[in-house]
């Protein structure tokens, strides 16, 4: 099971001001165990998709080139107080995670 995810969804006026802190190792499959030399399988988040209120506002593709732990911000128009948020990934080995909360 994945960690949890953090989440921060703010409106000023009617845009959303979205912020998320996924815990994830973000291996890339290029870097070697320093005991053992081997390669570190890659294991990386290649998808994260938003919505709010159920619509998709976000979707993305990533790779191995991001960092361990990501933190993701993003503005979205047309928010307001009480919105839904909805964030989750899926990573290269089929693992997930989702976030929902509410804009305040």
């Amino acid at each position: 099971m994945a960690e949890p995810m953090k989440m921060r969804a703010t409106v000023s006026g009617d845009v959303a001001d979205i912020k998320v802190l996924m815990n994830h190792p973000m291996e890339s499959g290029q870097r070697k165990d320093a005991k053992t030399g081997q390669l570190i399988p890659a294991h990386f988040i290649d998808e994260v998709h938003a919505t709010l209120n159920g619509k998709p506002v976000l979707d993305a593709q990533w790779g191995g080139g991001v960092s361990k732990n990501p933190y993701l911000g993003f503005k979205v128009k047309g928010a307001k107080a009480g919105d839904k948020v909805e964030i989750s990934w899926k990573d290269n080995k089929g693992e997930s995670n989702k976030i929902d909360g509410v804009v305040s």
